[in-house]
C-alpha cells in the first residue's frame, strides 16, 4: 500500500486551486531551470571522432558517419544486448517502448535517431520483430564503440568491480549498461561527440516515467531493493514469466 494515497488531505476546489498555484509557481521555476540546463549541454565543448567504427545492420555494414543518414545530428540510444544473451535487456525495452514511435518527428529537426547494442545483428532483428519495433538498430558486436562510450565492460573489470561508468569508477554490475550519446557532423564531414548520459541521467527520456510522476502513488517503487522490480517487457505482462 502507498501511504501517500492513505488519509490524504482533502480541501475545498477553491483551496485545492490555491495549492494548485503555489505548485505551479515551483513547476515554471524548474521549467526554466530545465532550459537552462538544455543549453547548458548546448554549450559543452565537443570531442573529434577520428576512430572508424563500422556496425551491422539491415542494410549490412555502414560507418558512423554513415548511420547520420543524411542528417547533421545524430542520437545513439545504447541499448544493453551482451552477445551471450538469448534476449535484451528488458529495461532498456522499456525505454525503447518510449522513443519508438517518436523518431520520424526528430527526423524533422535534423535528427537522427539509432539504436547500437552489442549483440550480433541476427539476435537484434530477431528481438526487434518480437517486440514490433521499427527503429534502426545496429550491432556493434566486432568493434570498440560500446567500450569507448562505456557502456560495455570486460570480464577484467567484472571481476574487479570496478569500470568507468557515469563518469565515475565504480561496480558496473553488468557486462553491458545503458546509455544515450550525441554527435554531430559538420559539412565537411568532421564528427564530433557532443554529449551522453547514463543511469538515471536517461530518466527523462523516458514518457511513461514522466506520466506516473503525474499520478497520486508517482512511480510506486519505495521499498524495494531494485526500483524497477515491476518491468517486464511489453509482451511478458500477461504471461507466467
Amino acid at each position: 500500500m502507498n501511504n501517500h494515497t492513505e488519509n490524504h488531505k482533502i480541501v475545498s476546489k477553491n483551496e485545492w486551486i490555491e495549492y494548485r498555484k503555489a505548485l505551479l509557481k515551483d513547476e515554471k521555476e524548474f521549467t526554466m531551470l530545465r532550459d537552462r540546463l538544455g543549453q547548458q549541454r548546448r554549450d559543452l565543448p565537443w570531442i573529434v571522432v577520428n576512430k572508424e567504427y563500422i556496425f551491422e545492420g539491415p542494410n549490412g555494414k555502414q560507418t558512423l558517419s554513415e548511420l547520420f543518414d543524411g542528417r547533421s545530428q545524430l542520437v545513439v540510444y545504447h541499448f544493453m544486448f551482451d552477445p551471450s544473451w538469448d534476449a535484451a535487456c528488458p529495461h532498456c525495452s522499456f525505454w525503447a517502448d518510449n522513443f519508438n514511435g517518436i523518431i520520424v518527428h526528430l527526423n524533422q529537426r535534423d535528427v537522427t535517431m539509432i539504436v547500437v547494442s552489442r549483440a550480433p545483428y541476427s539476435k537484434l532483428a530477431a528481438y526487434q520483430k518480437r517486440m514490433g519495433w521499427d527503429f534502426m538498430w545496429f550491432s556493434s558486436y566486432d568493434i570498440d564503440f560500446n567500450f569507448d562510450y562505456n557502456v560495455s565492460f570486460t570480464s577484467e573489470e567484472l571481476a574487479r568491480k570496478e569500470a568507468f561508468y557515469n563518469f565515475t569508477a565504480q561496480d558496473p554490475h553488468s557486462s553491458e549498461r545503458e546509455g544515450v550519446s550525441v554527435f554531430y557532423k559538420d559539412r565537411a564531414g568532421h564528427i564530433f561527440h557532443t554529449y551522453s548520459a547514463y543511469a538515471r541521467g536517461i530518466d527523462i527520456l523516458n514518457t511513461a516515467y514522466n506520466y506516473l510522476d503525474l499520478v497520486p502513488k508517482g512511480r510506486d517503487e519505495d521499498g524495494h531493493e531494485f526500483p524497477q522490480f515491476w518491468v517486464r517487457r511489453h509482451d511478458e505482462y500477461n504471461s507466467s514469466r
